[in-house]
């Protein structure tokens, strides 16, 4: 393991791809590789999060494109949901991604896809784990992509420093977006496919729903697909500054991603189903025990 490690420090993506897989099976520790990312007043970790169809993939392809031309490198976690009673995922985020594909950029990109798995929320975690080691691997930002599944995205806060929500034209669930706590977490809002007809209407919906809060982010209206307003967003997301009123939300999340990576990294996690399954055990009681024993282990 070490000498696939020092491989993967020194660029081969065969073994990086390798070290990421034993990492999100949860066999490699990633404290004991690489440092973590000294807090900073920029960002290193950026969530990409919105509904499905929205074009969050074709939008996030082109961003790196443009970095890529710049000379930066970027990462992608892309994240696929599994299904929760088979736990396949389809993982097909890298079929829309050209710029891997460019010869003269593909050294300075690399795309990723990550299955939810037992994770509660869109992003496992272990994505925060597998953005630390690409970052100590020498790669100058990581992008998230999540799932888009509603209430599920809060969790995307976990572990990234910033967080772009993505919108569609005329979706007519602004309103929506704002009980599900996803603009709440915005440090800056995508409207994408602005070519479209509704797109300006409904960023100027979100700018008057932001109206009433002085912290409010940023609503942008772009085209990933026509690289319309591309270039301008993908300069301002570089110096992305954290929106105020986001961050009691996004330790929130955290706090609650904590709990969740306590509960289902136990060794007992698929027992205590089974029992509940079975009726023998209690919600409370597989929660007491659960937390009781990671305490003892922790201690």
């Amino acid at each position: 393991m070490e000498a696939m490690h020092q491989q993967a420090m020194n660029g081969d993506r065969r073994a990086l791809a390798r070290m990421l897989t034993a990492i999100e099976a949860g066999k490699v520790n990633v404290a004991g590789l690489v440092e973590s990312p000294l807090p900073e007043s920029g960002w290193k970790v950026l969530a990409i999060t919105g509904a499905p169809g929205v074009g969050k993939s074709v939008l996030v392809d082109a961003i790196m494109h443009r970095w890529a031309t710049e000379g930066r490198t970027t990462a992608l976690l892309a994240v696929d949901p599994s299904s929760p009673r088979t736990g396949g995922a389809l993982l097909g985020d890298r079929v829309r991604m050209t710029t891997v594909d460019d010869p003269s950029l593909s050294n300075r990109v690399y795309v990723r896809s990550v299955a939810t798995r037992k994770a509660i929320g869109s992003v496992p975690l272990v994505v925060g784990d597998m953005a630390t080691y690409l970052l100590g691997c020498g790669w100058e930002r990581v992008m998230i992509e999540t799932v888009g599944a509603g209430q599920s995205e809060l969790r995307c806060a976990a572990v990234a420093d910033r967080i772009v929500v993505v919108e569609g034209p005329a979706r007519g669930d602004g309103i929506q977006a704002e009980k599900a706590g996803l603009l709440e977490l915005a440090d800056l809002v995508l409207v994408n496919k602005s070519d479209l007809e509704g797109a300006t209407r409904h960023a100027s919906e979100l700018e008057e729903s932001f109206a009433l809060n002085n912290e409010a982010p940023e609503v942008r209206l772009v085209s990933g697909l026509r690289g319309t307003g591309v270039d301008e967003a993908a300069h301002a997301l570089l110096n992305l500054s954290s929106s105020g009123r986001s961050v009691r939300a996004k330790m929130r999340e955290r706090l609650h991603a904590s709990l969740e990576r306590r509960l289902t990294s136990h060794p007992a996690y698929n027992s205590t189903l089974d029992a509940l399954t079975l009726g023998t055990l209690d919600i409370e009681e597989a929660l007491m025990a659960l937390l009781r024993e990671s305490h003892e282990r922790s201690s």
